[in-house]
């Protein structure tokens, strides 16, 4: 790609949300990286978003449960200056209690749900703030806040990936640099069948379509939001939420026990 475009890299891109990014941002005018395991269906996708949009796409085949595949992303996040967005989609998760769950799944769930979102972001983070630009686009989920007996892991990887978003957000609060966490409730992708129950097991009501969820977070992204539920309609109820939970850790500043810890 040799194209004055802005750059998106996004991961996870063979299918599903990834896949959809991919298409959005096409639409944008981006150039895009595309990073995924399965490199016939990115070649393939590149061929048909290149086709569709005009743009340059670059396929980059990369397990980022691996290191060799992650070092590989971040020298290019790094040495890129044309990236403008990083768009850390890619995840998995096992549904199993952690009793059950294989010593392999579990690894790979922690590294690719928390280790490769966080370096990525520390590979990219230098070249926007030097640029004063860019941003960083995390795909959390709402359980993030609400783990369940067979969640536990996942839920407890997107609520760090929830945690450093937010924090990333104070660092960058006097910059150009932007951080967005997204996250979607049920969607349509193999997620469930990789996972170990499929989507048909669900009520159909209750997942969205990929396209909708993406148009959703990046119509939040457009409006600025730095959290974005697509499948919430009362956005007070995170107003609630957030700020029962900043008067929550107010109030653990102080520095004596509670009364109810103290014998009489």
């Amino acid at each position: 790609m040799s194209s004055t475009n802005p750059v998106a890299v996004v991961t996870g891109a063979s299918s599903g949300i990834g896949a959809v990014y991919a298409d959005r941002f096409a639409a944008r005018g981006y150039d895009l990286v595309l990073v995924a395991r399965r490199i016939e269906r990115l070649h393939k996708l590149a061929e048909t978003l290149s086709a569709k949009h005009g743009i340059g796409v670059r396929p980059i085949e990369a397990d980022l449960t691996d290191e060799a595949g992650l070092i590989r992303v971040e020298e290019l996040l790094r040495s890129d200056e044309r990236v403008a967005v990083l768009v850390n989609n890619a995840g998995n998760g096992k549904l199993s209690s952690t009793a059950a769950m294989s010593d392999m799944d579990t690894a790979a769930t922690i590294a690719l749900n928390v280790v490769a979102p966080t370096r990525l972001a520390r590979a990219v983070l230098p070249g926007f703030l030097k640029r004063d630009t860019g941003a960083i686009i995390n795909i959390a989920s709402v359980m993030a806040f609400q783990a369940l007996p067979i969640t536990t892991l996942y839920g407890a990887t997107k609520s760090y990936l929830l945690s450093f978003s937010r924090g990333l957000l104070g660092e960058l609060a006097a910059t150009g640099v932007r951080v967005q966490a997204v996250l979607p409730a049920g969607t349509a992708t193999e997620f469930y069948d990789h996972g170990g129950i499929p989507l048909s097991a669900f009520d159909p009501a209750a997942v969205m379509t990929t396209e909708d969820l993406v148009d959703a977070a990046l119509a939040g992204f457009d409006q600025g939001e730095e959290v974005t539920l697509p499948s919430v309609h009362d956005s007070g109820l995170w107003t609630a939420y957030d700020e029962a939970r900043a008067a929550l850790f107010g109030a653990t500043q102080v520095g004596v026990p509670a009364p109810r810890y103290i014998q009489a």
